[in-house]
């Protein structure tokens, strides 16, 4: 099999819902995606498009079928075609979101939830529900989930679903004790270096880019939080910003960097922006899409081939912290973490004290040298 991956994803063009393919340039793929019946090219989205449906699908991958097919993002907008499901339990799923509602979930946990557990009942449609036991919840995750290349992150959101569906819905076949969450991926956060974040923040040209790069870092902020902040919840003269209703609905207070007030000021001055502090067309809400899309293309420019998101910027601000010697009490606090827990990861890539440690080769070169060549350098690269 080819070694080159399809990437499929999802967007709405021309005010339809479109699958999005791409591909790195190749000729034999441009001979591919030409075949696709109402394929199209647009130089907007700079990818080939088809209209979405279950059987263009089917052709892309019959198309493609050589080739790595990278799906993943085509079932990140939590959005599925309700009309396949049983009238029993879109009843039901009305009603399961109003419980979660009722729980004060957030917007975000309410759509995954919803979504997951609606795709599990699309899955098992043709089952009553004493018949959703735990093994049909097996097999919907080796027959969905492995497939889709779900994350483990993802699959413990379905159990903390499926064990909330069961709270509402005492009648399904499955016992909550049953279901069990698999362990969390223990990966460590990419994190730049205070070198990378000054060239990435100097090379980047556009003033509003380069002030919400600023400010992400400087105050630790997840992107969610940057495109709700208000501009009365900046209070200069304090040098604070108050971020109002962040995850776990809790608010709190972060400090703004004496070094980045110019550069406020200077982009207050020229955007004049009303409501909140970054804008959109229209005094809109700006989309974090946009802020990926650019902090990409600045990377590039800077030099930078780490994969970078708006978080890597708050995992590099909290390592940062660390190293300069900040208490994990008081970083904590700034994240908005509940528990230390979250905060400790940072204590794995901060290198302040993992410098301080002695290699043994770096030991055993100084004491080779000094007892028994003390008038001539050991060098161990051959040159």
């Amino acid at each position: 099999m080819a070694t080159t991956t399809i990437k499929l994803s999802t967007k709405v063009h021309h005010k339809a819902k479109q699958i999005l393919i791409h591909f790195d340039y190749d000729e034999t793929l441009l001979d591919l995606v030409r075949t696709l019946p109402e394929r199209r090219w647009s130089k907007s989205l700079k990818h080939w498009y088809v209209p979405y449906s279950e059987h263009a699908l089917k052709c892309i991958k019959s198309t493609f079928k050589n080739y790595s097919i990278d799906s993943r993002a085509l079932y990140k907008g939590y959005n599925l075609d309700h009309s396949k499901l049983p009238k029993k339990y879109k009843t039901l799923m009305k009603f399961y979101i109003k419980y979660l509602n009722g729980k004060r979930y957030s917007k975000s946990t309410i759509d995954s939830y919803s979504f997951l557990v609606t795709d599990f009942l699309m899955y098992s449609k043709s089952k009553e529900l004493h018949e959703l036991t735990l093994r049909q919840v097996e097999l919907y995750v080796e027959d969905v989930f492995l497939k889709r290349k779900y994350s483990v992150s993802t699959q413990r959101q379905l159990v903390s679903g499926l064990k909330l569906f069961k709270s509402f819905c005492p009648e399904v076949g499955y016992d909550v004790l049953e279901l069990e969450r698999p362990k969390k991926d223990r990966t460590l956060p990419t994190v730049l270096s205070k070198e990378e974040i000054i060239n990435l923040i100097r090379l980047t040209k556009n003033l509003k880019h380069r002030a919400i790069i600023a400010l992400i870092y400087s105050c630790g902020l997840r992107i969610s939080e940057l495109i709700n902040l208000e501009l009365k919840h900046i209070d200069i003269n304090r040098r604070q910003l108050l971020i109002k209703n962040a995850k776990g609905r809790k608010d709190r207070y972060v400090i703004i960097a004496e070094s980045f007030l110019p550069l406020l000021h200077n982009y207050l001055t020229t955007y004049e922006p009303n409501y909140y502090f970054v804008e959109g067309q229209k005094g809109s809400r700006y989309s974090s899409e946009s802020v990926r899309k650019f902090l990409k293309s600045s990377c590039k420019r800077a030099g930078i081939r780490k994969r970078v998101t708006p978080h890597t910027l708050r995992h590099s601000y909290a390592t940062h912290l660390l190293e300069n010697g900040i208490d994990l009490r008081y970083i904590q606090s700034l994240l908005g973490h509940a528990k230390p827990e979250t905060t400790m990861i940072y204590t794995h890539v901060a290198k302040k004290d993992l410098l301080a440690i002695k290699s043994p080769l770096d030991i055993a070169v100084k004491q080779f040298t000094s007892s028994e060549n003390q008038h001539q350098k050991v060098v161990i690269s051959g040159t």
